[in-house]
């Protein structure tokens, strides 16, 4: 029997941690760091300064996102929820989405996956750009 069938009496939360939303900003914010090496121009300059307030505004929307509810008086929280005061319970238990429940492991991985591949691939394309185009 596989062992994605028992559960284990894992708890679940459809919400997730702030150490997830911290890792989406950070990884954000290394993006616009690395597409800043190729501003050799006061056009590109002009772009790059565009694209890093949509980018300002991306995370600052996670940020508030990951606020919102968490110091609501009156909002019951659930007994899943209280378990989740560190990053291990978290990361241990269950996520629920709506089509789908995995490990919170895994669910976090899925959810930073995208955004890392493309801070670190913008670091070596902008390492291979400025290798070079510094040398010239």
């Amino acid at each position: 029997m596989s062992n994605d069938l028992i559960r284990h009496n894992r708890p679940v939360s459809s919400r997730l941690h702030p150490m997830v939303y911290a890792a989406m900003a950070c990884l954000a914010l290394w993006l616009v760091v690395s597409a800043w090496a190729f501003a050799s121009d006061s056009y590109a300059a002009w772009l790059l300064a565009v694209v890093s307030g949509f980018i300002l505004i991306v995370v600052s929307l996670l940020f508030i996102l990951s606020r919102v509810g968490s110091h609501d008086p009156g909002a019951p929280q659930s007994d899943a929820m209280r378990q989740y005061e560190n990053f291990h319970d978290w990361q241990s238990g269950d996520f629920e989405m709506w089509w789908d429940r995995a490990k919170g492991t895994r669910a976090a991985i899925e959810i930073l996956l995208p955004l890392a591949a493309a801070a670190f691939g913008m670091s070596a394309i902008a390492i291979v750009y400025l290798s070079v185009h510094g040398a010239a």
